[in-house]
Formats: C-alpha cells, structure tokens, sequence
C-alpha cells in the first residue's frame, strides 16, 4: 500500500481544487477539513468527497466566486448568507469570526444559511480549543428528509450533528456525534459494499427496525439516536440542531430546498470570561481523568 504524508494530501486536493476553479483561499481550507477528516478515521468524510465537490463545481450547484453576505450583527452574534460556496471554508470563516467575538463579549455565534457541505465537523475544533475556546459545530441539511421522528416511519429529519471542542490538559475533548444513530454516509458505504449495518439502525417503510441499508432508497429511514425504545432522545436533539441552524439562520425546510448543503451555527464561549480559564481547565481536567480511570467493561478496551 502507497502511502502519502497529510501534506502532500492537501497539496493534491488543493490542485485539484483549483484547477476545477476554487479559489486558493476556499481550496486551502476545503482541503484541510477533507484531511482532517481522514486522519480523524472519519473516511466517509474525508477525500472521498473531493470528486464530489468537483462535480458541485462544474454543474453550478457550489459557487466559487465572492465571499458570505451579512445578513444581520449584532455585536456577539451575526447571520451570515453562505451563498453556496464551499461550506469547509465558509464554516472556517465562522470559527474564526466566533471566536474573535467572544473573546469581546465572552460568546459569540455566527448563524450561516445556505452553505454548501461542511464534511466532519470534527476537523474545525481542536484549534479551537488549544486555543482555549470552547467550540460548537452545529449543521443540518434542509434539502433532505432520512430520519424519521420518533413514533413515526416518514423521513423529515437528517442525522443533524452536534460537535463540540472542549479545552482540557494536555489535550482537548473533541465530540462529534450525529442526533440519528448512523449517518449516511456509513448507510451509503454499507450500501456500495453489498453490506449490512452492524445493528437495526434503520427502519422499512411499515416500521419494522432492519440493517439493511438499501431500505432507506424504498421509503424507510435511519433511526434517531435511541432507536425505536428511546429515540425520543435523539429525535429531541434533532429538533434542538434543527433549530439552533435553520431557525436562527431563517432558510431551512419551509423554503424547500433541494441542493446538497446545510444550515451551520458555530459557538465560541470563552471560559476565561466566566470563572476563568484556569478555573474552567481544574474542572475538566479533573472530569476527564475521572473518565479515563473508571474500570473498563472490557480491560483490552479501556474508557
């Protein structure tokens, strides 16, 4: 197997990039985020998107030209129009912006619409929070229904996810989780495979819980975080995302969208502003390590 340093990973997606057009600002950071998602492990959003972007080049659907409207400021939060250029650069854009804003005012959030992809969300928090901010990803794509609501067998939702980078010693906490209990792109890749899902994460069309991902392509739908026992959690959490992104960001379901793309809120808290980064830093570093020394379940698989 051939293998190649990050480096020269992102040098490769950048010229690819820009060749199809991306400016080099736009290519830098899109090819970042993509990497950063596979060193992360998170391969079904890594590289394997950069056709697919190309191809959001070509036919129109990503625009490349300009940069995000102002829609709204007001001092610690602003809603910005994304435009449809490339989401991994718009959402850079916002993590830098928030975090500028709450070192003034302790908070500060950035509402974007109509953004392209963002790919893993992961990829924009560990800087972050070395930092010291804490750092909030939130993105859901209004163009699309895969997650039915609990109780339910029609698709309304996405697996809407929530990221988090949380300041800690030596190392930040980084979390990102979806509000369904997979995501699609581990359904289409089981799906490409000829395989099964490793549990009844998904639902047919009469509502009977499967692992069978082709379901989803006849009517059925993934399960919100809990299942079919206690999904209302995650259909809960779903709403919450849902909200904090199209409903503060004013473009979502009701405007019918059809492009691939997503509604994003970036939070950036500074704990320095509250009780004091140290203070902050005391407490998590405390919790974490609680964590890490409870006794694991398997010994060769520790917390």
């Amino acid at each position: 197997m051939t293998k190649h340093s990050p480096a020269a990973l992102r040098a490769f997606a950048v010229a690819v990039l820009t060749k199809a057009g991306m400016p080099e600002e736009a290519a830098q950071a899109t090819a970042r985020g993509l990497v950063e998602a596979d060193l992360y492990g998170h391969t079904t959003h890594g590289l394997n998107l950069l056709a697919d972007y190309v191809e959001e080049i070509e036919n129109g659907t990503m625009a490349i030209d300009g940069r995000p409207q102002t829609v709204s400021d007001h001092g610690a939060v602003a809603c910005w129009d994304a435009r449809r250029l490339p989401g991994l650069w718009t959402t850079a854009l916002a993590v830098t912006e928030a975090m500028a804003r709450a070192e003034r005012f302790g908070i500060g959030a950035i509402a974007l619409r109509r953004s392209h992809h963002i790919a893993c969300l992961a990829a924009f928090l560990e800087e972050p929070a070395r930092a010291g901010h804490l750092i909030l990803v939130l993105s859901s794509d209004p163009g699309e229904s895969r997650v039915a609501p609990f109780g339910g067998v029609t698709p309304v939702l996405m697996p809407d996810p929530i990221a988090a980078g949380i300041p800690r010693r030596p190392d930040p906490i980084l979390i990102d989780v979806s509000t369904s209990i997979t995501t699609m792109g581990m359904v289409g890749r089981a799906r490409n495979e000829g395989g099964k899902l490793a549990g009844k994460w998904l639902q047919d069309a009469e509502g009977n819980a499967t692992d069978d991902p082709t379901v989803v392509l006849e009517g059925g739908s993934l399960l919100p975080v809990g299942g079919q026992d206690h999904g209302h959690k995650g259909f809960g959490l779903g709403l919450l995302v849902e909200a904090l992104t199209q409903g503060l960001g004013g473009y979502g379901r009701a405007d019918k969208p059809t492009d691939w793309g997503a509604a994003v809120t970036v939070m950036a808290i500074a704990p320095a502003r509250f009780a004091g980064e140290d203070a902050f830093l005391r407490q998590m570093d405390f919790t974490a390590d609680l964590c890490l020394a409870a006794k694991p379940r398997d010994p060769a698989v520790p917390v």
